[in-house]
């Protein structure tokens, strides 16, 4: 072989070389960075580039996300490399088959199998267990680097694999996905249940209150009674302030003020066990009415009564943060219990805990993988989309300036940021039950004739029905008021054997500016087929899934060839 040969080889081996690298960044590097912002819109980025100067410094494209494009969805794929068939997580809710009951489609919690009862209490002689449903090993657990991963969605209960801790899907201390409590002496009110919270009618006497905080359910119990602590507080007669204790622990807020994290320990067994959990207070009003938000009781990152990390001292390097899945409290919002500043006000509140986390990740990390995610660009998006731009620019602009202290602070490692889906209007909400009715689909009451029907947000059960039909009629349907086409995608989904007792026969894709009404998600049936949205839930994503991608930004030395979440997944499972 002459040196022309050697040349001609050397060349080939080296552009070869070029283009693996290329494909998915350098297998050699040692500190691999991902930023993961739910609902970072590539629109709304392009149109305020001025506004983000760090991401701008990134190579930019869309990212294709999954279908339905829903976060728990979009995030297993992520976490998997593997489309929703196959990983089973469809919405963020499921059917049970048999009994049509709806239950969350990350996770469960198995109870002790073996009791001993002694009076009213039922003693476990063998532990609970938490389990996740979503199949497909996590990209990064045969990696061979650190791996430190910060509150990534569908994660919970967090993986046994270097250090973690979970994200949305994690429940508060109630076991559900967000409970908020609020106390009221307004004679217009009872004591009720909404959604996402529960409102309690209050008296106060001589500006003296015991407040009433519900905890878990007790599964010590038979009966599985709420657990619950009582919080003394007197209000100032004179001055628009409050003292409240509770476990010893005194604190003097003053109206419009928001409380530190303050420690609660439901008794489970008087004098023995309680669970540790932990609240924020807002003080709304206490002159001339009394109004306090009490909000979701979060685990205890330092004495965790659920597992939220792994290991478990993990998450106590971190102080104390919201552990709960999504900590933006919409729903306080939506029930009338937030003015729009209030909830605002509480959403910078979020944000500060996930910059502190982030500053606290950082200061630890010396190489390896460290993805951490954002929450507050998806969840303020929903509230502000379309309406409330420079508010919403806000929470972009925080995202942006933390990208910038990454960069400055690890300027050799490999940065990506992306999102897992974008975003678009919400102005009329489809009652697709209703719908399936009129077409004689469906039978109110009557699950043995009933051919087809909706739970969850985008998901479609067959039972007997055509699919075909069902879908030419689907794509067929009409807005009456202005005549636009409703559903511009209907999917149908080939499960593996595993996934298929809960998978939906069918994926329903909304119209930009469409989405299943709230109470299709529940599987209900109102008396009209599409209605106006007068929520203060504005925006969403779960629609046809090419409407609403996500964003992809790499620092050099990265192209992903497949810019769609499955890609990333697969080019990051690559890289470690």
């Amino acid at each position: 072989m002459d040196g022309r040969e050697v040349g001609g080889v050397r060349a080939r081996f080296a552009l070869l070389a070029v283009l693996v690298l290329s494909s998915c960044g350098a297998h050699s590097a040692k500190k691999i960075i991902v930023i993961g912002v739910d609902g970072m819109d590539p629109g709304f980025v392009e149109r305020h580039w001025a506004d983000l100067p760090n991401l701008k410094r990134l190579a930019f494209s869309r990212l294709a996300t999954t279908t339905p494009p829903q976060s728990p969805v979009a995030w297993s794929t992520f976490i998997t490399g593997l489309d929703p068939a196959e990983h089973g997580i469809f919405d963020f809710v499921h059917r049970d088959p048999a009994t049509h009951e709806l239950f969350l489609s990350t996770d469960r919690t198995t109870p002790p199998r073996f009791t001993l009862p002694v009076g009213p209490y039922q003693l476990p002689l063998s532990g609970s267990h938490v389990e996740s449903l979503r199949h497909g090993a996590a990209f990064w657990v045969k990696s061979s680097l650190p791996v430190t991963i910060v509150r990534i969605p569908a994660n919970y209960p967090p993986l046994p694999f270097g250090s973690e801790i979970s994200g949305m899907e994690t429940p508060d201390l109630r076991g559900t996905q967000s409970t908020f409590q609020f106390y009221t002496d307004d004679p217009g009110e009872t004591d009720r249940a909404v959604s996402g919270g529960l409102i309690r009618k209050v008296s106060l006497t001589d500006g003296h209150l015991d407040l009433t905080i519900e905890g878990p359910p007790n599964t010590l119990r038979k009966d599985r009674a709420y657990a619950a602590v009582s919080m003394s507080l007197d209000v100032d007669a004179e001055m628009p302030a409050a003292r409240f204790e509770v476990g010893g622990e005194v604190t003097v807020l003053r109206q419009g003020e928001w409380s530190p994290w303050l420690s609660l320990d439901f008794p489970l067994m008087p004098h023995m066990i309680s669970a540790r959990g932990m609240v924020r207070i807002f003080v709304k009003q206490l002159h001339p009415r009394f109004e306090i938000y009490v909000s979701p009781v979060n685990i205890d990152p330092q004495q965790p009564a659920l597992p939220i990390s792994s290991p478990p001292s993990f998450a106590k390097t971190m102080g104390r943060f919201y552990t709960v899945g999504i900590p933006e409290d919409t729903s306080a919002l939506r029930q009338g219990v937030f003015s729009l500043q209030e909830f605002l006000t509480q959403s910078r509140e979020v944000l500060k805990d996930e910059l502190r986390i982030l500053d606290e990740s950082l200061r630890h990390y010396n190489n390896g993988f460290l993805f951490f995610y954002f929450s507050s660009v998806d969840q303020n998006s929903h509230i502000l989309w379309g309406k409330y731009d420079t508010e919403l620019l806000e929470f972009y602009r925080a995202i942006d300036s933390a990208v910038g202290d990454v960069m400055r602070r690890e300027p050799n490692a490999q940065l990506i940021v992306m999102s897992d889906h974008g975003f678009s209007t919400f102005d009329r909400a489809v009652n697709l039950n209703t719908w399936l009715l009129e077409e004689g689909l469906l039978v109110r009451d009557d699950w043995k004739n009933t051919k087809a029907y909706a739970v969850g947000l985008n998901a479609l059960y067959l039972s007997g029905a055509d699919k075909e039909d069902v879908r030419r009629r689907l794509l067929n349907l009409r807005d009456p008021v202005n005549g636009k086409v409703v559903i511009e995608s209907v999917t149908e989904i080939h499960a593996t054997l595993e996934n298929r007792r809960v998978a939906p026969d069918l994926i329903v894709g909304y119209a930009p500016g469409y989405r299943a009404s709230w109470a299709t998600g529940l599987g209900e049936v109102p008396d009209t087929v599409i209605d106006d949205n007068n929520d203060a839930w504005i925006a969403d994503h779960c629609i046809n899934a090419a409407d609403v991608p996500g964003v992809l930004f790499t620092s050099p030395g990265i192209a992903v060839n497949d810019r769609s979440l499955k890609g990333l997944s697969l080019c990051l499972r690559k890289m470690l």
